[in-house]
């Protein structure tokens, strides 16, 4: 049923949540739907089928990202981009980055019921590889559409088994043709789960995001040797995992360190070889981020984890060095689109709170290359990254709703 606040249908919205939650069940009621896999590809042909069932055009560039497209009253201006990602963590949640897809495709609809045609057009992007749980870096694909990345270093990355971005997007059938970026914009717009529990504990239904806390990421590189695990010495083991276990406690004391100024520090990821029992292993990769609402904190962070390696190196016996490294949250977010935003909440009479965000969103990257605003809606308790993250259709509809506002207020700028 259409609310009496705008003409966005809540039930046909909440369906399209529900049939995503359908696609690459995890074995605890969430979703595990890493990024170019099977279900990946399953649930991008049933959006890509809804989207030209309702009569818009889709076009898919090399990396597979999407953009759907309904068409405005003079098509020569640049387009009004709304969207997120369909892919998840591989235990991940059902709403996650896939609330702010159906969002924008529930506003394409929305329009269509009312009769409402557009100076510009709006345009609903899928992103590919948002959470960079297959493909490190997160936010990769919209990365190289920002022109941060380059496109065949993205297409050459793998998983842990090899398998690089291209063959993956070839085995599902995404490759597409459209070159990656290229495509002049007029703004961006992104609604997301808050993914913590501020808004969920104050009862508020809508955050809007005015700074990114600033984040980076590591991969690093820890070299031993192999050695029969009996009867090596201990004197003479250059175990590549021990020292990999001495970066992650170092890395893990330095966020506790700046825990008191909200900075955070995480290892996430640990490869080992060849990781069986008998054998000191040789080789061994850990992936690290950090962040804090202060990009100074994070510059300090950051020099105090480096300084940390070649003492990690020298108690273990292992060479240890910083292979990749990656940064985002640098830019901040429009003004005039955050008081577009802030207009359409008191119109609607939204309660919201400015806040900032402390997870990665694709926003981050085309803040740099376009007006950008991401929203946030809250969820049960904040868990996120998570099969148990829960939340209803009443806690999203007025964000939904908000973001309806702003959205057709500038797509008729």
């Amino acid at each position: 049923m259409a609310s009496n606040l705008s003409p966005v249908d809540g039930e046909r919205f909440w369906n399209t949540l529900m049939a995503s939650a359908e696609i690459g069940k995890g074995s605890r009621g969430g979703l595990a739907r890493l990024t170019l896999s099977e279900s990946d590809g399953q649930v991008r042909n049933l959006f890509r089928s809804w989207a030209e069932a309702d009569g818009y055009s889709v076009t898919v560039d090399r990396l597979g990202n999407t953009f759907v497209r309904r068409g405005g009253s003079d098509d020569s201006l640049p387009p009004v981009l709304v969207g997120s990602h369909l892919d998840t963590q591989a235990a991940g949640g059902r709403f996650d980055g896939i609330l702010g897809v159906m969002a924008g495709l529930e506003i394409l609809r929305a329009l269509d019921d009312a009769g409402i045609t557009t100076r510009r057009a709006i345009e609903v992007v899928n992103w590919t590889n948002e959470e960079g749980g297959r493909f490190p870096p997160p936010m990769l694909c919209s990365g190289v559409f920002a022109g941060i990345h380059d496109l065949d270093w993205a297409l050459q990355r793998t998983d842990q088994t090899g398998v690089t971005v291209a063959q993956a997007l070839d085995a599902i059938g995404w490759a597409g043709e459209a070159p990656v970026g290229s495509r002049d914009l007029d703004s961006y717009f992104e609604i997301h789960i808050e993914q913590g529990p501020a808004l969920w504990e104050a009862g508020i239904p809508l955050g809007i995001v005015v700074a990114p806390y600033l984040a980076r990421g590591m991969r690093i590189e820890i070299t031993g040797e192999n050695a029969h695990s009996g009867p090596t010495p201990m004197a003479r083991r250059r175990n590549a995992l021990v020292g990999a276990a001495s970066v992650a406690l170092a890395v893990n004391r330095i966020g506790h360190a700046y825990a008191d100024r909200e900075g955070k520090s995480t290892v996430a990821r640990l490869e080992a070889s060849p990781n069986i029992p008998g054998i000191i292993s040789d080789r061994a990769t850990l992936f690290v981020d950090f962040r804090s609402p202060d990009p100074k904190l994070t510059a300090e962070m950051e020099e105090r984890i480096r300084a940390s390696l070649p003492d990690s190196a020298a108690e273990t016996s292992t060479e240890i060095a910083v292979g990749d490294s990656w940064t985002f949250g640098e830019t901040s977010f429009d003004p005039e689109l955050i008081d577009l935003v802030r207009r359409s909440a008191d119109d609607l009479g939204v309660p919201y709170r400015e806040m900032m965000s402390q997870a990665g969103h694709d926003a981050y990257h085309l803040a740099r290359i376009t007006p950008t605003v991401l929203l946030f809606t809250p969820c049960d308790e904040g868990i996120s990254h998570n099969e148990a993250e829960n939340t209803r259709l009443e806690d999203q509809l007025p964000g939904l709703q908000v973001l309806f506002g702003a959205v057709l207020a500038r797509a008729n700028r």
